[in-house]
């Protein structure tokens, strides 16, 4: 299992669009250069000004390693005010501990589920009756934020999965999703951005590349 952050973007009206395509140019690659795997990137279906997606890191050390590493970095130096400029709200996010998701090519509308269980053991029972490895189930990170220039949601505890489902008997915030379509991956150019693929792909996390955090 991934580290992995579940990002959701409030928008200034009429700006989705233009994050998105920043985003899918400069900061897909971008963090993929310096080791962090991009999964599914999403409009709300339900809120025109929302954005939200995924990147994993095979541990904490690592994630801080790499953000470190991107944001100090050429790609959002030249890039971050343009990003910042379309957002008015990016600390929505969530610090999980699963397996990631990236939809199926071609999927045009997918089913997030946030789940705030009261009872572990009962949640347990239930996911084992109720969700399947193709939901991609995730749970809290505790472990704490070690790179507190972007925040992270604190002091819950949280389930998240993917795809139609029973509804859960706890309070439960359903997201209707629309991915993204990726851009054309480059091709691979030296040797240093060929080992970080090999070991993304050595520590299981199968993801693409992926978007960007507000900070200054």
């Amino acid at each position: 299992m991934s580290i992995v952050e579940f990002r959701q973007y409030t928008l200034h009206p009429g700006a989705r669009e233009t994050l998105i395509e920043l985003f899918e140019r400069e900061f897909v690659a971008g963090q993929q250069a310096v080791g962090i795997a991009v999964g599914g990137r999403f409009r709300d279906l339900d809120d025109p000004d929302r954005f939200v997606w995924l990147r994993a890191f095979p541990s904490m050390s690592e994630r801080r390693l790499a953000l470190e590493a991107f944001y100090g970095g050429p790609v959002w130096q030249a890039h971050r005010e343009a990003a910042n400029a379309t957002m008015v709200d990016s600390d929505d996010v969530l610090l999980l501990r699963g397996p990631g998701f990236t939809p199926r090519p071609g999927t045009r509308e997918v089913l997030a589920t946030v789940c705030h269980p009261s009872d572990g053991d009962a949640f347990s029972h239930f996911a084992a009756r109720r969700l399947g490895p193709a939901h991609a189930l995730h749970r809290t990170e505790h472990a704490e934020n070690d790179f507190p220039r972007l925040p992270v949601r604190s002091g819950e505890d949280v389930r998240l999965w993917f795809g139609p489902a029973e509804p859960s008997p706890w309070p439960s915030r359903r997201l209707r999703l629309e991915p993204v379509t990726p851009r054309p991956s480059p091709p691979v150019r030296n040797s240093v951005h060929l080992h970080l693929i090999a070991m993304n792909n050595s520590h299981g996390i199968a993801f693409d590349s992926g978007p960007l955090q507000r900070f200054n």
